[in-house]
């Protein structure tokens, strides 16, 4: 690789450090090819990004960002999982990790807050944006309905007494 294109490398990291929510930094202890094709497909239908680079570029790439506390992660064979969605990357690389032991999760970042492997396993447990957003709306849309049952109710006991009262007069 000459210097022009670890140059590019380091910009497009950079890019990706400033643009993610959330970093997880894991190790490869052998992963095949059909493996790591198989994590980066997962990551992409996540909506996150799987990506292996040089740890001396990496730690490049992280000065002056954010994420700069992470760079004492990347040591021996590592690759760095990001996404905007804060759960998405750690969701799917605790999910594999679990069932491929050739993937093991070091730590990460969450914005300015270091992550160590428990605190990533944390963050993958927890709902992804688009499950709070669903939840979200079908709260809303569940308030709605109440409110109008509760609307309508006083009319339609009103409609019952007087439909009562007509069954008794035609009684």
């Amino acid at each position: 690789m000459d210097r022009s294109q670890k140059a590019d490398l380091v910009a497009e990291l950079k890019s990706v450090f400033t643009e993610t929510s959330v970093v997880v930094v894991t190790r490869n202890l052998g992963l095949t090819v059909a493996q790591s094709t198989d994590l980066r497909l997962k990551m992409r239908d996540a909506g996150a990004q799987f990506k292996v680079a040089k740890n001396k570029l990496a730690v490049i790439a992280l000065e002056g960002t954010r994420y700069g506390p992470i760079s004492n992660l990347l040591t021996g064979p590592t690759a760095l999982a990001t996404s905007i969605d804060p759960v998405a990357a750690a969701k799917v690389a605790v999910e594999f990790a679990r069932t491929n032991d050739k993937l093991e999760i070091v730590g990460g970042a969450m914005g300015d807050t270091l992550l160590d492997m428990d605190g990533i396993k944390a963050l993958a447990a927890l709902p992804s944006l688009d499950q709070l957003r669903g939840t979200l709306i079908g709260l809303m849309q569940a308030s709605a309905t109440k409110i109008a049952r509760i609307a309508i109710e006083p009319a339609a006991q009103l409609a019952r007494v007087f439909a009562a009262y007509a069954d008794k007069a035609a009684a």
